[in-house]
């Protein structure tokens, strides 16, 4: 990637990795929910690119 950024003139920096400070707990009925709506969310905004996969 910095060779890519170099060539149009930009100084590459390198930037820190961030690391993650919460943990989330997915055991449970309140874990099982927290897949479920997510998985929902993600089958619709990813409705016709699913689609077209499924129809590979």
């Amino acid at each position: 990637m910095n060779k890519k950024v170099e060539a149009y003139g930009v100084l590459a920096v390198n930037r820190p990795k961030i690391k993650a400070t919460k943990s989330l707990d997915l055991t449970g009925e309140s874990g099982k929910q927290i897949v479920k709506s997510e998985t929902k969310l993600a089958l619709r905004t990813h409705r016709k690119t699913l689609s077209k996969l499924a129809h590979m």
